[in-house]
């Protein structure tokens, strides 16, 4: 068996969202059940300037908001969770997510319609985080994304401010600490560092090129120059699958791109995402091919997942092979 890096880190993407609707935190719970190093929490302010933990500012695709306050979307139709307070949110039932015309995005997941699902603040998750490692013994990470901060200025509100507050409260400060700090924005992410002088590890995300704007050129930072730029003031960067390999090969199999190769040289560790069972990548005949090409032949540093379990049994199958163990 060829040699490989250290295992990979397997970080449950919105918890364990495969199984249990995104960011609940039953789905955090599962995920820390299923041997999850790290747990993800999505950030956004509320109007009363709480921090809850959704994937996005909207709340229509994951909540029953429109039903239970039908007439507070703004004119694009949208219902931003700026515009309810936190105690407004507490009303609202979480469940699977759902594409606009409401048909689920993951057709074989979660039952929409079967429990009763709440949005919770990041210091309940983090209060639970703590409950978990205590009780168990075992370690556990946390890895929070700050959502849209420029954005959420426009609102009124400094959002990573509040994040790095909330973390604090729960010692999270040191570069030491189990926690990896993400962000899209690149600018944001310097601030972080230079002027708001966190220690936390730093994390930049890329999006797709398509979405590059005057804050953030995501094409170019996934060129040597840009990593190189990146490892300025971050500590790694969360490229999509689709950015770390191509189907170059004549056969149809994948290629790396020579991303991971460029980010490692620059002194950045790498965490993709999203590891799907239930939406495989073009190129991978299964889920088990795929972590084993992502976590031997590119040796990723982590992987992001909807399914902890599986990447966790995949990766102990292959453990042998790991030159520095886990």
């Amino acid at each position: 068996m060829r040699n490989r890096a250290k295992k990979p880190l397997i970080i449950a993407h919105r918890g364990a969202s495969g199984y249990l609707p995104e960011h609940t935190l039953e789905a955090k719970v599962l995920a820390f059940g299923m041997g999850a190093d790290f747990l993800e929490q999505d950030v956004v302010a509320t109007a009363d300037d709480e921090l809850v933990v959704l994937h996005d500012i909207h709340l229509d695709r994951v909540t029953d908001v429109a039903s239970r306050f039908p007439s507070r979307h703004r004119e694009d139709g949208r219902f931003y969770v700026r515009d309810f307070t936190l105690p407004e949110l507490r009303t609202l039932f979480v469940r699977e997510r759902t594409n606009a015309d409401g048909s689920p995005v993951f057709a074989g997941r979660f039952p929409p319609a079967v429990g009763r699902f709440r949005i919770q603040t990041l210091d309940e998750e983090l209060a639970l985080v703590a409950g978990l490692v205590r009780s168990s013994g075992r370690e556990v990470g946390v890895y929070p994304e700050i959502k849209a901060p420029y954005w959420h200025r426009g609102e009124g509100v400094d959002i990573s401010l509040l994040v790095l507050s909330a973390l604090r409260r729960h010692g999270y400060g040191k570069r030491s600490d189990p926690v990896y700090l993400q962000c899209f924005d690149a600018v944001e992410l310097r601030r972080i560092r230079q002027d708001l002088e966190s220690e936390l590890k730093l994390v930049q995300l890329i999006g797709d090129a398509r979405d590059s704007d005057s804050r953030t050129d995501y094409r170019r930072l996934q060129t040597p120059e840009g990593l190189r730029e990146v490892a300025e003031y971050a500590d790694g960067v969360g490229p999509s699958l689709n950015h770390l390999y191509t189907l170059a090969d004549i056969d149809g199999h994948p290629v790396s791109t020579g991303m991971v190769t460029a980010a490692h040289a620059a002194g950045l560790i790498v965490h993709p995402y999203t590891f799907r069972a239930d939406e495989l990548p073009s190129g991978f005949g299964s889920f088990a091919e795929l972590v084993d090409w992502f976590a031997g032949t590119l040796q990723v540093d982590g992987l992001f997942t909807d399914f902890p379990d599986l990447v966790r049994d995949v990766l102990r199958v292959i453990s042998d092979g790991f030159t520095n163990g886990s």
